[in-house]
């Protein structure tokens, strides 16, 4: 039988109802609805050189974003104002400089839960602008798989948690066979560490409907969102497919880093998936064999985190009603030798999830 994957995906304005904030994995609550209303795609896009080095100071005009072969006109543009270590600055071909940004806000593309950032008017009529915080979910595999590593697990996210501070929300959940959101998103970091040291162990992991719900509870949130997953082993309790989780990840526009501490040739299936989902978010995937490749991972995503660019646009008249891929390329001879990581697309078609995927052709919404 077809399967109709679960609809929804990164924007910036829309109506999102996602029914009640169950802890269970299960995700079976056909009263789950999503209806959305296209107004704004979201990217968020890492460029790096030939040796990884994040690449900073591009502009929008230096990016080309088509939607279905579709070109498309970058809307707002977002960069951090972090540089140091592990960066290059491009020289620009023109003028040489980078404009300061102002203090005036771009109040008039952000929802009415996301931060406001001081912006720029580009004189392609851009909106420039710093990020200014992120939505970040921390997801903490508390399995029976966890127990030899339990407290240095908990040591190196305590440490991300305090590295992320001032440009982030940030929120933690454990899963074992259920997830516990054991603190919502919050800048307090004491907070967020409390949550950390108060986690549990438990039995089986049930990561992918884990990942599903914490996916769902970032839609929502405008700017940019990731998660995090630090796992021990692989899933054995779930009742959805990792496939499914990706696309709900591309689709929202939410980000996904895993790290996992089993190596990649110790358990093959699982170390193929992660890669997967996480690289169809836009993410990463990481094998630590020990605590310091651990927290060396961790300082890793930090750097990603705080390196990417963000750009949105208003979609283009299309046809397609269902999976839109989308393509970032970077103009010009001299900027064509890096490299762009970011998602390749996401699916309209608005959805019921009911323990299987199928469409929901009563669900108004759609960009065109």
């Amino acid at each position: 039988m077809t399967k109709t994957r679960f609809a929804c995906f990164g924007v910036l304005t829309g109506l999102f109802c996602l029914g009640s904030n169950t802890s269970s994995p299960q995700v079976q609550d056909d009263s789950t609805h999503l209806r959305v209303n296209v107004v704004l795609v979201q990217l968020n896009v890492a460029v790096t050189d030939n040796q990884g080095n994040y690449v900073t100071g591009l502009r929008p005009e230096d990016f080309s974003v088509t939607e279905d072969t579709i070109p498309q006109k970058v809307s707002t543009f977002e960069e951090s104002d972090e540089s140091g270590h592990g960066t290059m600055e491009v020289a620009r071909r023109n003028s040489g400089v980078v404009p300061e940004s102002s203090n005036e806000t771009a109040a008039s593309h952000a929802p009415a839960n996301q931060p406001e950032a001081s912006s720029i008017a580009a004189a392609s009529g851009v909106a420039i602008s710093r990020v200014a915080e992120s939505s970040l979910f921390i997801l903490f595999d508390t399995s029976n798989y966890m127990y030899r590593g339990f407290v240095f697990a908990q040591d190196a996210i305590a440490d991300f948690i305090r590295s992320m501070e001032g440009s982030s929300k940030i929120a933690f959940y454990s899963y074992s066979r259920n997830l516990s959101r054991a603190t919502t998103l919050s800048t307090d970091p004491f907070q967020v560490i409390s949550g950390v040291r108060n986690s549990v162990a438990g039995d089986d992991a049930a990561l992918y409907n884990s990942l599903l719900l914490t996916v769902k509870d970032a839609a929502p949130w405008g700017g940019r969102k990731a998660i995090v997953v630090f796992s021990n082993g692989p899933d054995n309790a779930s009742s959805v497919p990792p496939e499914d989780v990706a696309e709900l990840a591309q689709s929202t526009g939410t980000i996904i880093y895993i790290i996992s501490t089993r190596q990649a040739q110790d358990d093959p299936v699982s170390a193929a998936a992660f890669e997967r989902v996480s690289k169809a978010s836009g993410g990463k995937a990481y094998f630590a064999k020990n605590w310091r490749q651990e927290k060396q991972a961790f300082v890793s995503i930090r750097e990603d985190l705080v390196h990417l660019y963000t750009l949105s646009y208003y979609p283009q008249a299309n046809a397609n009603r269902g999976w839109r891929s989308i393509k970032v390329k970077l103009v010009g001879k001299d900027l064509q030798k890096y490299h762009i990581r970011t998602r390749d697309g996401y699916r309209l078609l608005p959805a019921v999830y009911d323990g299987t995927f199928r469409a929901n052709t009563d669900s108004g919404g759609g960009a065109n």
